[in-house]
């Protein structure tokens, strides 16, 4: 076994065991933790890939920026202290059918692929220079400028709309409600 393998195999344990962390908290911090776990885990993979720029946006993107936004509106809204709500009566089976359909994928996937599989090769270092990262940058803030502020101007809103959602009037805050 290289070291490759071992770190892939370590990761992969640390990935499913934070999965399952996120789905099975009963406190919302804690998985969104979890989560951010797995976002730096899923970026670990693609610096095993041989992609760190992929991997730098899947930090700073997911781990850094959104997760900041759950978090805060998380911890704004209470969410940890909210009581459980009731599910519906086809919640559970649908999750259940939803559930095995998924499974059944993944095994067909699994077995489909495993025969047709081959080592993954290494992407061409000419793609992986500073060259190309600079034209992909030009191209992404001379092109797409205006995607880039639509969505700041969009999260800006959220947070005020969450803020302005979750404030208590002076008086019901004193208690005279």
């Amino acid at each position: 076994m290289n070291s490759d393998l071992i770190v892939f195999l370590v990761l992969s344990l640390v990935a499913v065991s934070t999965a399952l962390g996120m789905l099975f908290s009963r406190n919302a911090v804690y998985s969104a933790l979890f989560l951010v776990l797995n976002f730096v885990t899923v970026a670990v993979f693609y610096l095993l890939l041989g992609a760190p720029f992929i991997a730098m946006s899947q930090i700073t993107v997911y781990a850094g920026a959104i997760m900041v936004l759950f978090l805060f509106v998380i911890m704004l809204l209470g969410a940890e202290n909210l009581a459980p709500s009731e599910s519906l009566p086809w919640q559970k089976p649908l999750a259940a059918l939803l559930s095995a359909v998924l499974a059944v994928e993944a095994i067909y996937l699994l077995f489909s692929r495993a025969s047709t599989a081959r080592s993954v090769v290494s992407p061409d270092a000419s793609l992986n220079t500073i060259e190309s990262l600079r034209e992909m940058a030009m191209d992404l803030f001379n092109h797409f400028l205006l995607p880039f502020e639509i969505t700041s101007i969009l999260l800006l809103v959220a947070m005020v709309g969450a803020i302005v959602l979750t404030r208590q009037d002076k008086g019901e805050a004193n208690g005279s409600s």
